[in-house]
């Protein structure tokens, strides 16, 4: 009998040649689990994973990062714009290179998105304790910074032996390819062993495919909707970005089409429908529109697909008012569709739908149509203030935020995809944005974090060539996170960076002005007499910045500069930012106020007029919180 075939290849070459054959299949699609490894190197990977890479050619492509926590980002944006079935590797050194991930890892595992995160670890061997970078715990010799990543990944794993490596590789493909479990994924890899020989079994270095299921409804909890539907008479539907993840969109379009049931959507659900559905409300909850807000308070059966129900959904437990509400749930994971004391539907939402819809349809089901004349006649009122807001009367004045996505709006195509995460722009996107295709709007708002949008624009390029790619920042947002447009200029990526400059953090001072905070610390200015920070504006050039960077830069001072400019840089082969100073909504006509509430808890004593009334609003809105059960 023949000994078994090896290969004799260090811990990281085994590793880099295993991630190479692996992929995923879903409805008869097949593509490459990990298409592409970003990396900064240093002493903690240079030798191991970086020499791994330079053996591996073509095999495994490489992507030149600035920041761990931008590659993270821009490998989160190419999972999320590729449905989830292909995802990216990230290595850096140990120490700071390491610790930089966990922003990343925790944006990605919150919003279920996958990305495999290989740091480099301190010495398994331990020849000399400390070596640099490394964290000493007194009471534990098998601690590294490396477990700071441990609670913001779906699987963790330290390789401290060269065979380790077998059963921890086909651990991390499939939490990477599971649709309920995936999200960030950790191979800590100390590098005396990525740089360790072994005889590696070939079956090893086989072919793998992962099959993304879609697991059916359970025959009892679909009886169960079935009836739960038929029975309510203000059935609401809240999209989540489970639809996405499912790839269920023409599903849901046909369930609301066939039962006219309305359907909400959260900021990752946003897109499920096309905005002009004659089913589709807009947003939902604290960020929503007042008409998805106002069905959400007298429905008496709530379906939410593939949503988390987070706080701005569910306006801080306070929107979903009528006495008898209940709520029906399907989502992937069993944590989710239990939430709000509903009924579940564990299971696919792509494969739920169409089963609901036939089940449905041999009811003949549809809502009363009166039902449906009252939130059609509201969605028209709704567009009707979208319109006000994105209107400038005067185009040779300094345009407002709204009137930026008006612009846009105007401008882009069902091919434009726009990318947001953190500031004032999610709200106003998520009431006021038109969507016109499933991939359009892109507002990461699990993590709400600032500097993701120009790295995850990067990466969305990168799984969407061809397409016109949009990253919104506001200055704040910019200034946290800008390196990653030398990575775009080295890539000849085209995409398009507007920047939106106000001064300072407006979300933030809006809200802190709510809650008696009065703006303070908000503002991007210079220290006054009085020692505040209420001095003239920052000299600030983003523009410059940007351009000093690589980028070609258009500025806009006006609306009709900002139309041209915005159409210029659609255009453009390169990549493009256009820069632009907007009017506070304090001088123009802004989007309409929120529609619902959201618990920011208040000072409860204080002796400043501004935090007495913010804390007698904050009690007459948390006496409307309910439990529901």
């Amino acid at each position: 009998m023949s000994a078994p075939r090896t290969r004799r290849l260090t811990t990281a070459q085994a590793l880099v040649s295993f991630l190479s054959r692996q992929y995923t299949e879903r409805d008869g699609r097949r593509q490459r689990l990990i298409s592409a490894t970003w990396g900064i190197f240093g002493h903690g990977n240079v030798a191991g994973v970086g020499q791994a890479l330079v053996e591996s050619g073509r095999a495994m492509p490489y992507l030149q990062g600035r920041n761990e926590q931008a590659m993270v980002h821009a490998a989160v944006g190419y999972a999320r714009q590729s449905g989830r079935l292909s995802a990216h590797a990230v290595t850096t050194s140990i120490g700071p290179g390491a610790t930089n991930l966990v922003t990343g890892a925790a944006l990605a595992t919150i919003n279920h998105l996958p990305v495999l995160l290989l740091p480099g670890d301190t010495f398994a061997t331990r020849p000399a304790d400390p070596v640099l970078q490394q964290l000493e715990v007194p009471s534990a010799g098998d601690i590294s910074v490396n477990d700071c990543l441990r609670p913001v990944s779906r699987y963790f794993d330290r390789i401290t032996r060269p065979e380790a490596l077998i059963p921890a590789a086909l651990q991390a493909m499939r939490t990477l390819a599971d649709p309920a479990e995936t999200g960030a994924v950790t191979l800590a890899l100390p590098q005396d062993v990525q740089a360790q020989a072994y005889d590696w079994p070939e079956e090893f270095f086989a072919e793998r495919i992962w099959y993304v299921r879609r697991p059916a409804p359970d025959p009892h909890e679909l009886d169960r909707a079935v009836r739960a539907v038929r029975s309510a008479r203000r059935p609401l539907i809240v999209a989540g970005g489970g639809v996405h993840h499912s790839a269920a969109e023409e599903a849901l379009a046909a369930f609301a089409s066939a039962t006219r049931i309305p359907v909400a959507s959260t900021q990752a659900g946003k897109g499920s429908l096309r905005h002009d559905h004659p089913a589709d409300v807009g947003g939902i909850g604290h960020t929503g529109t007042a008409t998805a807000d106002e069905l959400a308070r007298t429905a008496d059966l709530v379906i939410g697909i593939g949503t988390r129900y987070s706080d701005f959904t569910t306006a801080s437990a306070t929107l979903f008012l009528d006495p008898a509400v209940r709520f029906l749930n399907l989502n992937i994971t069993g944590f989710d569709a239990h939430k709000l004391g509903a009924l579940p539907l564990v299971a696919d939402a792509r494969t739920t739908l169409e089963a609901l819809t036939a089940a449905l349809a041999a009811h003949n089901h549809r809502v009363d149509p009166s039902y449906e004349t009252e939130y059609t006649e509201a969605k028209e009122k709704w567009e009707q203030q979208v319109t006000a807001a994105f209107t400038a009367e005067d185009p040779h004045a300094r345009p407002s935020q709204a009137q930026v996505l008006g612009l846009l709006d105007a401008l882009v195509t069902e091919d434009d995809i726009l990318i947001n995460a953190a500031g004032s722009l999610p709200g106003d996107l998520h009431k006021l944005w038109r969507a016109r295709s499933v991939h359009q709007y892109h507002v990461e708002y699990g993590y709400s974090c600032m500097g993701y949008e120009i790295p995850a624009a990067i990466g969305v390029q990168l799984a969407a060539p061809g397409r016109p790619v949009w990253a919104l920042v506001g200055d704040g947002t910019y200034l946290m996170n800008p390196t990653e447009i030398v990575t775009a200029v080295q890539q000849e990526l085209p995409v398009k960076l507007v920047v939106l400059q106000n001064h300072g953090y407006a979300s933030i001072g809006g809200l802190s002005e709510t809650v008696g905070g009065e703006r303070f610390g908000t503002a991007y200015r210079h220290r006054a007499a009085d020692g505040t920070l209420t001095g003239p504006p920052l000299p600030v050039d983003l523009a410059a910045n940007a351009g000093s960077l690589g980028m070609r830069v258009l500025r806009a001072k006006t609306v009709c500069d900002l139309r041209e400019a915005l159409a210029e840089a659609r255009a453009a082969d390169r990549p493009t930012c256009v820069y632009v100073e907007t009017e506070t909504a304090d001088t123009v006509s802004g989007p309409p106020p929120a529609q619902a509430w959201w618990d920011v808890p208040v000072a409860e004593t204080a002796t400043r007029p501004s935090a007495v009334k913010a804390r007698e609003e904050y009690d007459r809105h948390v006496a409307d919180r309910r439990h529901h059960l």
